[in-house]
């Protein structure tokens, strides 16, 4: 028999995406299957990047570290918002250089999926939409409304037209592959009534009029009109999703969540890497997905003030590339196997028919066999138990929870539930502690009176609408006449705004603060008045604009009630300034406007901190601890790194965020600005600035392990059946250290059945004395290292058990 031999080993070429280099035009269509390009059908693998929550200079790696992991397509929202901050005014630069983006997406070979919205949610301010919008006499936004879709068709336009003069839709040669039209709209529809249907059906036809030549999709849509494809979102798309509206259109998974976003005040949400890849293999076997992105792959860092209301500085920094861009173990390199699997399987997947076969109570196989003889399938357990199944004759041992991926419906490839990848631990380690008094100044912000407001009105107005999203902040004040001779009152204060500081005749009186999905709060305190005229100035701070839900143009925010030993002062002449003083000089970029002050040793709240640090040598990435301070806002030589809030405590006591990432791209070799806004008490003596590095690898891989998917060699015969040249492959723990750094020393190594996981471990009752000999020969001075999992190594310490290897070693 004649052979046709290909060999597929190691990543660099079993996993490369094939069918990525855009040399010519593509043709992007579709059918029931997956996306056809250039001819091809595809099953793809993407991942959300943000182009403006991370710098230019991060997007080459960031990138590249994706394509590393397996991924085929980088998805990104458009920032309405970012892009046109005053109507008709466009920002196309630094972080906003979206052209530049896709073109190094482009340059290292892999696609885009373009969410222009651009309606985005996104956890960021407004949903994305620009605040000046909500003034169009009329609007009424995501609705059957004129004047709202004439803007919205206008701003699509002009993204689109930027994409095709810059040659980056797929038919023109670029990496263009898919565009998004609105964003799970599905979740407010039914508040618009008449106007919601004939929306969707407006948008759709706009999008596709515009002639991109590659497919729309629309999320959350299931009844996404005409040629647009109806997309999942969620974390469990193989079970949830109905599947497509139509038989012609492919099953698409937008957004399957690697984590979620985090607020102020609450835990952050840790979704195992497990659970990732089990709903991504169940996707694929049982919906025919064919197309998969990660939400976020890389989440970044909401600089300024673009966080939708309570959300955290940092996003998504569970993702599989963390808010810094370190891979996140396990997750980063369990996907990549996962992804590695899959491909192995591609060809019966995207030609064979789905046949599924009854194992067992909690068990299923999802069998793909082509007429050409090609066969792949994936083996379910739903169970909370290892299962014994029987398939074609042949026994399987299922994980908990688990699929099994057969590329050749004969060996297991790869297990969902079985992690070999490294688990890391990252550490932040002060460089430079900015504790001399002698190197801060201080500035005191001024609180107004009514007497030097520039804004006057006999009512209390609302917070979003008069600042415009200018600043956060909007000072209320009036001055009233006390002429009762008992000094102490009552202040009652009801506001929809997040945060409120209170002050009565320049000295505060009380502060409260709202939560997430709670944001309006009533704040009532106690305070001494003087006979005759006392000032009273409110402080209504905004924690971002809020991002979701139908009728965002009708949201009110800020005071709106306020009384005096039950007098009512809603009516009255009030006083409003726009912004902080210091905020509405820009301070921040030019000191020389206020007269700044020695620091002193009380802390006042609303004062501003500046100091001068130069840069830790080194090229890792860093991070400011701000764990001293309280809440407001830092810029770093004038560009805000975010707001901080590390006084609003999570349930289990501690701050959500308080490392805060500056890019290096931020920083100057020496003088660099820092410049705080501080609202509370926080002690800047205490603030450093930490290097974030790796500082641990661990693994834990037991005899029953599956080697790794990049193992595995093939050989493919005239009846393009596949058989395993390399069977003999054993289970191997590997470990590796970030670039520039090794592996310094093993803190712990056992050969046996040792106790616990990465995070808590010990000796078992099974340990081979030869685990941390054979380890170290292995693995100090290193950068990565592998040891295979068996007796032949380190000896049979309890012969005919299981065994297991795990091993912690320091990065340096």
């Amino acid at each position: 028999m004649k052979m046709v031999l290909f060999v597929l080993c190691g990543y660099a070429l079993l996993f490369m995406n094939l069918g990525t280099s855009h040399a010519g035009n593509n043709s992007v269509t579709y059918d029931g299957r997956s996306l056809i390009i250039d001819g091809q059908h595809k099953i793809l693998f993407s991942g959300s990047i943000h182009y403006p929550r991370s710098t230019p200079q991060m997007w080459p790696s960031l990138i590249a570290k994706a394509k590393e992991g397996g991924i085929d397509v980088i998805q990104t929202y458009v920032f309405w918002n970012l892009h046109e901050p005053r109507k008709g005014q466009f920002v196309f630069d630094g972080r906003s250089d979206i052209v530049g983006f896709i073109k190094e997406v482009h340059r290292q070979g892999l696609y885009v999926c373009l969410r222009i919205g651009p309606f985005i949610e996104s956890e960021w301010s407004y949903g994305g939409f620009p605040v000046w919008l909500r003034n169009i006499p009329g609007i009424v936004f995501r609705s059957d409304n004129e004047p709202f879709e004439a803007e919205m068709q206008r701003f699509t336009a002009k993204i689109v037209n930027m994409m095709k003069a810059n040659e980056l839709y797929a038919a023109q040669g670029g990496p263009i592959i898919l565009s998004q039209i609105e964003n799970e709209y599905k979740n407010v529809e039914s508040a618009f009534h008449e106007r919601g249907p004939p929306y969707v059906l407006w948008a759709a036809n706009m999008a596709e009029g515009l002639q991109t030549g590659v497919p729309w999709v629309m999320c959350k849509q299931d009844d996404a009109p005409g040629a647009v494809i109806n997309a999942c979102n969620g974390m469990k798309c193989g079970e949830t999703f109905a599947g497509p509206n139509a038989p012609n259109k492919p099953a698409i998974w937008t957004e399957d969540w690697t984590s979620q976003y985090q607020v102020y005040g609450e835990e952050p949400y840790l979704r195992r890497a497990e659970d990732i890849a089990f709903h991504v293999a169940l996707f694929i076997a049982k919906k025919k997905g064919s197309y998969v992105n990660y939400y976020m792959y890389h989440g970044g860092t909401n600089f300024g003030r673009t966080a939708s209301e309570f959300v955290i500085t940092s996003y998504y920094d569970e993702a599989p590339l963390d808010e810094y861009g370190i891979p996140k173990e396990p997750k980063w390199t369990h996907l990549k196997e996962l992804h590695a699997a899959v491909r192995l399987s591609s060809a019966p997947l995207l030609a064979g028919d789905q046949t599924v076969v009854n194992l067992g109570q909690f068990q299923t196989a999802y069998v793909y066999k082509s007429k050409s003889g090609e066969c792949a399938a994936f083996l379910v357990n739903n169970g909370s138990k290892d299962a014994t199944v029987q398939f074609q004759n042949s026994p399987y041992q299922l994980s908990p929870k688990s699929i099994s991926i057969l590329p050749d419906c004969k060996r297991v490839a790869f297990n969902t539930g079985k992690v070999s990848a490294q688990h890391v631990t990252r550490s932040w380690t002060p460089t430079l502690k900015l504790d001399s008094a002698q190197n801060w100044r201080e500035y005191k912000e001024a609180i107004p009176t009514y007497d030097n407001t520039p804004l006057r009105e006999n009512r209390i107005v609302d917070q979003m609408r008069t600042t415009n999203d200018t600043s956060d902040y909007l000072w209320y004040t009036f001055s009233f006449q006390h002429d009762s001779p008992n000094p102490e009152s009552t202040l009652n204060v009801q506001t929809r705004g997040h945060v409120l500081h209170s002050f009565v005749n320049g000295v505060l009186v009380g502060s409260g603060h709202g939560a997430h999905r709670n944001t309006g709060f009533s704040l009532e305190n106690k305070v001494t008045l003087n006979k005759g005229i006392n000032h009273v100035s409110l402080l209504s701070a905004m924690v971002g604009l809020p991002d979701s839900g139908a009728y965002l143009e009708r949201r009110d925010y800020g005071l709106h009630s306020v009384k005096i030993d039950g007098k009512d002062f809603n009516t009255y002449a009030w006083g409003y300034q726009v912004g902080l003083f210091g905020e509405n000089l820009q301070i921040y970029t030019d000191t020389s406007k206020v007269q700044w002050n020695r620091l002193s040793s009380a802390h006042q709240p609303l004062t501003w901190y500046k100091t001068v640090f130069d840069a830790p040598a080194g090229n890792e990435p860093v991070a400011l601890n701000l764990g001293s301070m309280g809440k407001g806002e830092v810029w770093v030589n004038g560009q805000s790194i975010g707001r901080y809030w590390v006084s609003f405590h999570t349930p289990k006591g501690t701050p959500s965020q308080t490392w805060y990432h500056i890019p290096r791209s931020f920083l100057k070799p020496t003088g660099n600005l820092l410049v705080l806004i501080e609202e509370e008490t926080g002690d800047p003596l205490k603030i450093s600035l930490d290097k974030v590095s790796v500082a641990n690898v661990c693994a834990l891989v037991s005899q029953t392990h599956l080697h790794p998917v990049s193992s595995w060699m093939y050989q493919k015969t005239e009846n393009l059946n596949y058989t395993t040249q390399n069977p003999g492959r054993r289970p191997t723990m590997k470990l590796r250290c970030p670039p520039n750094s090794y592996i310094s020393k093993i803190l712990f190594a056992s050969f046996g059945n040792p106790s616990g996981d990465c995070k808590n471990y010990g000796t078992g009752s099974c340990h081979s004395e030869y685990s941390t000999s054979v380890v170290q020969k292995a693995c100090l001075g290193k950068r990565r290292c592998s040891v295979s999992v068996s007796s032949e190594k380190f000896g049979d310490p309890c012969p005919r058990i299981s065994k297991a290897l795990l091993v912690d070693a320091q990065c340096a």
